[in-house]
């Protein structure tokens, strides 16, 4: 991280706070009582929009739900280093009113340029409009992050409805340095400075705040709980690290000329760096910077292709897929180019931090190669090919001395997740093929990668769904797809002899696949039919191989509370079979486990019907999801199956994509998945089922849970999917598979 800031006076180099005393002298005020305040934990993971600058200097990245702001990223996006801001209202005796507590109902939308030659319904930028109502007030925010500078900035229209003026404050949660309990707060004359040893945020507005105070989370000085118990702010500096909340009262009434202000949130490596930040992005003015905010993505937009015909069939999927192009763009880190993150969310009990053992966030803010190549393979069909060239480039650049690759890693390269996953180690083949990328540069990194494959495969770590281990139809499909597309790379680089190697063992263990991983035996008909895994006959001795008939057992996890027989666990991923071109669609087990997957009854159930659509869940018995109450899933002791795994809309748009090579039509795939979107048109990674806890706020089958959201798998998939279907094919299927084994694309 840099360090570089602006020096208004050598005070800088002794300390942060004589640092913001030489930015802006002000009096010390009391200190804070209470801390450290509550434990800190992050917002929820369903977002209903996200956004960022196009320009490369806006490093800062604004995550929404429906009526506060809350996560923002600085300076990189595996780095969260702001909780939430949202603002409270109050009359000074009788009431006070917080746009959200614990729930979060308001109106959220995406907001089009005012001026522009595009359908008007067509978002066009990342840019959002909130509005939250009562019958005493009225509350509109329009969010965008500065093209300049690491900055958010909101326009605030503030309208009382009671005839009499009222209070707005606003409310801060920072967390700078993705470390919410080790944070200070300073209370300026007309702005909110927060800092830790790594980073610091400014909040200030024009016209200015006043009453400004820093306390801890929870307690009396807690910023809400003195309106809530006072109607008023008593001054404070939060000087003793905890977790650090802030408030500040606003100069809008919400009559007269007291209606509209800009406010901003300005980081940087210290208080005097971030001061200086939100001075400029104050200086710039909210018109200018939305302005350059909306050219910016103006310009990325007319850069691409036309959007496909079947996304632009209806004014649902035509907003749905330019929102995922934004989204899939806007997620590629800015100081490190090509390193695209899963998603800015940090779901379930990822944002309590109990599983991390550590004070910093988990996921998912990090890079993973399967997710990438579903991003890529989008950003290329819609036009981005240099996004796509940027990631192999990163690829390259983390891949490991013995050619595999880490589970995952911040988007700085440095692991977090250390786990063997295969297909993991296969995709960057393909990807790197599809894009042509057969140098002798990149057959350096391919041909490290196609041998870790054949000397470590086709078992694997971890399959896509990352906690079971073993041979897997779907992980086995990659790798077999991974060493064809390695054969093709060696012989254009003259090293025939590694590409017959490769293609021997690639048919070999297409040869083999059926036999390691669909049973005859299972309790599911017709068979055979492909399981999710399988796994050694002697659990002593993984050497001993699978054998799908046997009723190996094992722990499912997600709190499951017996050990299963292997062929009670089937999911769809056997399609990657054919979606890769190792099988044909009309493979007779590929058929039977079509029906399997399809028909499938009561809690093993994995094909759901829902207003939105027909969509699957990951795989029988999965726990992967909230707990029947709606609480947050979690690690839970005694299991009992207490969280249940709900639907994935990408499933549907995989489901389609083998339609499209079964001669079908994936339009009500297409139309699914556009229907799972929320109201700023985030796709989710899982939407509630048949199965919505009772009771609880916005649990509506067929629209999403509080997964991860948006997830850019989702997103790829849909926007892949869009143009899949104006091909008639799949477009990222490995043409060199297809026709090894098929004798298709030949």
């Amino acid at each position: 991280m840099s360090r570089t800031s602006s020096r208004p006076c050598l005070a800088v180099l002794l300390s942060a706070v004589a640092a913001v005393a030489c930015a802006a002298p002000a009096m010390a005020a009391p200190q804070a009582p209470g801390a450290p305040g509550d434990k800190h934990t992050w917002a929820p993971a369903d977002k209903h929009g996200f956004s960022t600058a196009r320009q490369l200097p806006g490093n800062a990245y604004l995550t929404l739900r429906q009526a506060s702001a809350s996560e923002i990223y600085y300076p990189d996006l595996s780095t969260p280093s702001f909780r939430s801001l949202q603002f409270a209202v109050t009359d000074g005796r009788r009431f006070a009113d917080r746009e959200t507590v614990e729930g979060d109902a308001g109106h959220i939308e995406p907001v089009a340029p005012g001026v522009r030659a595009r359908v008007e319904s067509v978002p066009g930028t990342l840019r959002f409009r909130q509005v939250t109502e009562t019958a005493r007030w009225r509350l509109t925010k329009t969010w965008l992050t500065d093209p300049a500078r690491a900055a958010v900035i909101v326009h605030v229209r503030f309208h009382s409805k009671t005839g009499r003026p009222l209070r707005l404050y606003v409310l801060a949660d920072p967390a700078p340095g993705d470390d919410g309990n080790d944070d200070r707060g300073l209370s300026e004359r007309d702005r909110l400075v927060a800092y830790d040893d790594t980073a610091a945020s400014v909040v200030a507005a024009r016209p200015a705040l006043s009453q400004t105070s820093s306390g801890y989370r929870g307690g009396a000085s807690d910023p809400w709980n003195s309106l809530v118990a006072n109607h008023r702010l008593t001054s404070y500096d939060a000087g003793t690290p905890g977790n650090v909340v802030q408030g500040a009262r606003t100069a809008l009434t919400g009559r007269g000329r007291h209606r509209s202000m800009t406010l901003v949130v300005g980081f940087g490596a210290d208080p005097a760096a971030a001061g200086q930040t939100a001075r400029g992005a104050l200086g710039e003015g909210y018109a200018d910077a939305k302005w350059q905010f909306d050219a910016g993505w103006r310009r990325y937009l007319r850069s691409l292709n036309p959007a496909p015909a079947p996304a632009a069939s209806g004014p649902k999927l035509a907003r749905v897929y330019e929102q995922s192009v934004l989204v899939l763009a806007a997620l590629e880190d800015k100081l490190n180019r090509g390193a695209s993150v899963a998603s800015p969310t940090m779901p379930w009990v990822w944002a309590t931090l109990r599983l991390e053992g550590h004070e910093f966030s988990g996921p998912y803010h990090l890079v993973w190669p399967r997710d990438f190549y579903h991003a890529a393979t989008a950003q290329k069909a819609a036009g981005d090919g240099a996004a796509a060239e940027r990631m192999v480039d990163y690829l390259w650049q983390v891949q490991k001395p013995g050619g595999d690759w880490w589970q995952n890693t911040r988007v700085n390269g440095k692991e977090y997740w250390t786990g063997e996953q295969m297909d993991q180690v296969a995709l960057p083949i393909v990807l790197a093929w599809w894009l042509g990328r057969t140098g002798a540069g990149d057959w350096a990194h391919i041909q490290k990668a196609a041998d870790y494959l054949v000397a470590n495969g086709p078992d694997t770590g971890a399959e896509r769904w990352e906690n079971q281990s073993g041979w897997s139809p779907n992980t086995i499909a990659a790798e077999i797809a991974g060493l064809v597309c390695a054969a093709a790379v060696a012989r254009a680089n003259g090293v025939d002899a590694k590409a017959a190697a490769y293609e021997a063992v690639a048919d070999d263990w297409r040869s083999k696949v059926e036999d390691w991983t669909a049973t005859d035996n299972g309790p599911y008909a017709p068979r055979p039919y492909y399981l999710r895994i399988t796994k050694p006959q002697d659990s002593q001795n993984p050497a001993s191989g699978p054998d799908p008939n046997v009723g190996t057992t094992y722990g499912l996890g997600d709190n499951f509370p017996r050990p299963v027989d292997q062929r009670e666990i089937v999911d769809n991923s056997f399609l990657g079979l054919v979606l890769f071109g190792v099988k044909p669609w009309d493979d007779q087990t590929v058929l039977n486990s079509l029906q399997v997957a399809d028909e499938t009854s009561g809690a093993d159930r994995i094909a759901v019907d829902t207003p939105s659509g027909r969509v699957w869940r990951r795989f029988t018995f999965d726990g992967y999801g909230e707990q029947a109450n709606g609480a947050l899933w979690d690690i839970l002791q005694p299991a009992q199956r207490q969280t249940l795994g709900r639907a994935w809309p990408l499933l549907a748009g995989e489901r389609g994509e083998y339609d499209l090579i079964a001669g079908r039509s994936a339009d009500t795939a297409l139309q699914t998945m556009a229907n799972t979107a929320n109201d700023g048109l985030m796709l989710p990674e899982q939407v509630w089922d048949d199965r919505p806890p009772a009771g609880t706020a916005g649990a509506v089958s067929g629209q999403g849970t509080r997964s991860a959201t948006p997830l850019a798998w989702t997103h790829a998939q849909f926007v892949r999917l869009a143009w899949s279907i104006q091909a008639g094919e799949p477009i990222e299927r490995p043409a060199v598979v297809a026709c090894r084994y098929l004798k298709t694309d030949c």
